[in-house]
């Protein structure tokens, strides 16, 4: 199974309607069937980008800021990390956050090193052959 992140991003200013009590019940309900799908690794709801501190490193010296890193209007709001068969199926998941929360989801697959190695071996193969 791979893994994905299924991001839910706010856009600065933008007034949106508060999670009515039917949006909030069906998160809820979406949840479960995440769980009970075995699809369901973590999920989260992140505070306004304001309360954000980025820690970089700047001539060998550790430096804390306060504030988002980029300056955008666009933040990452919330969540979920998910696994799934294939993108596809990833997909199908987003599509019933996004009916649930009335917000845009970008998907993205984590990075796996072990398929990379793999497929970076099926290459070296081929070029053998």
């Amino acid at each position: 199974m791979l893994q994905y992140l299924l991001s839910v991003h706010s856009v600065e200013g933008e007034v949106r309607e508060p999670m009515r009590a039917e949006s909030v019940t069906q998160v809820g309900i979406l949840e479960e069937e995440l769980k009970s799908a075995g699809a369901w690794v973590f999920s989260g709801r992140l505070h306004e980008p304001d309360s954000a501190t980025v820690v970089r490193v700047s001539g060998g010296e550790v430096l804390t800021t306060d504030g988002p890193f980029a300056e955008s209007k666009e933040h990452l709001g919330g969540f979920y990390i998910i696994e799934a068969e294939d993108l596809d199926a990833a997909l199908r998941w987003a599509s019933k956050v996004t009916a649930a929360i009335n917000a845009p989801i970008e998907v993205r697959p984590f990075w796996d090193a072990e398929l990379a190695a793999r497929a970076r071996a099926s290459l070296s193969e081929e070029s053998r052959a």
